[in-house]
């Protein structure tokens, strides 16, 4: 039928005819033209076309005093970076000019030479005035540069802030990271983003870039057991081991920013970014957002450890910055209120990246140690509570007097002879326990400890002597205390060291008698930290109980939204009994506080009125290289307060003290008065006894 009208002279119907054929002819030539003769190019742009994976660094969770007061917290820094995607045309249109202009003078050369030579050059020499990929690739990387140094130079004259620009850093990342941003200017100040934003018109491709930077408001303070962070371009455990690039991200190297890392860092976000062809980036998506890390919350008391770290840095020391340490516990629970080392160091050094000169200083003095954990030492005379406990519990008489024998070469000393003769920090005369304790003779505890080695070697394991404490760590699960599995994700601060003690493989090396003499007042084979004898301190003061130090107290989630328990270490987990009477605890307590009472007393110097403190002091001598060191000795003083109802534990040292009396006891003077002054401020958090 159709046919038949077409064959009729029908002009309105050959016309529709001929315009659909013709709309059929333009259909068909167009697919021909996409399938046939342009189907490289889209094969070869898609299959130029890639997915790239972006590593995204979740928020650090904080780390909080026991009353919640931030100790390390994020805020956020801005830098004003360079999209180099949105700077193509400029790269492009720069390196074309360049190519152009030197091809150009190429020509003319060429031109020139021809002339010279008065002749066509063969092909192999027109060569030498072509410019080869290698030669474009160059021409146009010191384009780019010059762009972005062009760029950078008006940014510095925008927020009046000098900045300069590395053309080695800023090819590097154009090759190997150009899908992130490149930032010019870091760490912007308020001033500077308000300059900038007047005139952030006139910039292509540069805008501003916020990212989370760890702070330590406090600065040096409990510095140690903060520790401090690293750049990190690892994943984490659990997450996918590859990722083309990183944001930055750092991880605990030391304190608690290491011990609790697992629980600070939270899980890192994925982001997914298109590139074309140029490596440029064409569009991005965010395949699993980040989640937060949990904030840590320490049973630190921010006022204490400030008082604590004053007394450091007043130090009646002759010399800057001391090198001492002390450690505040509640005897009962277990809990650190303070623990100080000095020298110390600002971990917001590391945070910035601390330079090299920097590192080398806090190196040349020590300042990275921590001197409560890290570094062990002879106890001297605050031994002898240990040693006493032992003789007492022997059958030793405290009542019954002890002739101290002259020193043969200084008569107005006391001295005793085994092996060799020892001579005594007191006079000659007639001692009993109580006298003996305060006056700390040597030769009253080395008379009556020589028999009982193995009493005071059985205290000194119960006591877990030349072991860890376990301070940020999980040792397996304390018996009777139920310990969530998560808690096993504790990998202690990498600061902590065990110390020495005897054992029964020292002993069975050629143990000698002059080996037990020097055990009985502190020397010989004998290490400890200021933190075990804090722990011993606490034994003292409780009854006996040897607790596991207690550092962190809970792990609680950022936003209670994520639905995130919260832990809690339990209080008083206590690791083992000393196994001693309590007439025996009772008579070493009661020569504790007449120490600090009794103007014969070594640690008379921390005397308060009112307030009865317990303390035993010592002062040691040290070894190094076999040698005894005497230029350089270690006080102490070990406490505990009040004497009727005991809630702190104090252990101050103090290297190159005068003794461990002047030296140490007005140092733990001020440190009661410091926890005094807190209790009557009602801390919003129970200070001490908290159980």
């Amino acid at each position: 039928m159709i046919f038949d009208q077409l064959k009729k002279s029908d002009p309105h119907l050959r016309f529709l005819a001929a315009l659909f054929a013709a709309g059929i002819s333009v259909l068909l030539t167009g697919l021909w033209w996409v399938q046939i003769v342009t189907s490289r190019n889209y094969r070869e742009n898609l299959e130029t076309q890639s997915f790239r994976t972006i590593r995204v660094p979740a928020a650090r969770g904080e780390i909080l005093d026991r009353n919640r007061i931030p100790l390390a917290e994020n805020r956020p820094v801005y830098s004003i970076c360079l999209y180099l995607e949105e700077l193509r045309k400029e790269f492009d249109a720069a390196g074309q000019k360049e190519v152009r202009g030197i091809r150009a003078e190429l020509a003319s050369r060429m031109a020139a030479e021809e002339q010279r030579l008065g002749r066509e050059l063969t092909p192999e020499e027109r060569q030498r005035f072509k410019l080869t990929r290698k030669q474009i690739d160059q021409i146009y990387e010191r384009a780019r540069c010059n762009v972005v140094s062009n760029i950078v130079a008006r940014i510095s004259q925008c927020i009046r802030r000098p900045l300069s620009f590395n053309p080695e850093h800023f090819t590097r990342h154009y090759e190997r990271e150009r899908v992130l941003p490149y930032p010019v200017a870091e760490n912007i100040t308020a001033a500077e983003i308000a300059r900038f934003e007047e005139r952030s018109e006139i910039f292509t491709g540069v805008d501003i870039e916020t990212q989370a930077i760890r702070v330590y408001p406090h600065k040096d303070t409990a510095a140690h057991v903060l520790g401090y962070l690293r750049f990190n371009d690892e994943s984490m455990e659990g997450e996918e081991a590859f990722f083309w690039y990183r944001l930055p991200d750092y991880r605990g190297v030391l304190g608690v920013e290491y011990a609790a890392d697992r629980f600070l860092h939270g899980r890192a976000g994925v982001k997914s970014v298109l590139i074309n062809h140029l490596g440029f980036r064409q569009s991005e998506n965010i395949w699993s957002p980040a989640i937060p890390g949990s904030n840590v919350v320490l049973t630190i008391d921010l006022h204490v450890q400030k008082a604590v770290e004053k007394v450091l840095d007043e130090a009646p020391l002759g010399y800057r910055p001391a090198r001492a340490a002390a450690v505040v516990m509640d005897v009962h629970t277990g809990d650190v209120l303070a623990l100080a080392s000095s020298p110390d160091f600002d971990p917001n050094a590391f945070a910035r990246r601390i330079s090299e000169a920097e590192y080398r200083h806090l190196q040349s003095i020590g300042a990275e140690k921590n001197r409560a954990t890290q570094v062990h030492y002879r106890p001297g005379s605050i031994f002898k509570t240990l040693v006493g406990l032992a003789c007492l519990e022997a059958g030793l008489d405290e009542h019954a007097l002890y002739q101290v024998q002259p020193y043969s070469r200084n008569p107005r000393y006391g001295g005793i002879v085994v092996g060799r003769e020892f001579r005594d920090t007191v006079s000659p005369g007639l001692y009993d326990f109580r006298r003996a304790f305060i006056r700390s003779s040597n030769a009253y505890f080395i008379a009556h400890g020589l028999p009982h080695l193995n009493r005071i070697l059985a205290l000194g394991r119960r006591l877990h002597l030349g072991e860890l404490t376990y301070l940020a760590n999980v040792e397996d699960n304390t018996p009777g205390v139920a310990l969530d599995d998560e808690w096993q994700a504790l990998a202690g601060t990498r600061q902590e060291v065990p110390g020495s003690f005897p054992d029964e493989q020292t002993l069975r090396s050629g143990w000698s008698r002059g080996e037990t003499a020097l055990l009985c007042f502190g020397q010989g084979r004998l290490d400890v930290t200021p933190l075990q004898m804090t722990v011993l301190a606490c034994a003292l003061a409780n009854g006996g109980k040897v607790l596991y130090p207690r550092l962190i107290d809970s792990v609680e989630p950022m936003d209670p939204l994520l639905g995130r328990t919260r832990l809690v270490m339990p209080k008083g987990r206590v690791r083992d009994h000393l196994g001693v009477s309590q007439r025996s605890l009772k008579i070493i307590r009661d020569a504790m506080r007449d120490d600090v009472a009794d103007n014969e007393g070594t640690a008379r110097f921390a005397r308060i009125d009112g307030f009865q403190i317990c303390a035993k002091t010592g002062t040691a001598q040290n070894e190094r290289g076999g040698v005894i060191d005497t230029s350089v000795q270690t006080t102490w003083i070990l406490s505990f307060a009040p004497y009727e109802d005991p809630r702190y534990a104090v252990v101050v040292m103090a290297e190159g003290g005068l003794s461990g009396g002047e030296t140490c006891g007005p140092m733990v003077k001020k440190i009661y008065e410091a926890l005094l002054e807190r209790e009557r401020m009602g801390s919003a958090a129970t200070l001490a006894r908290s159980y």
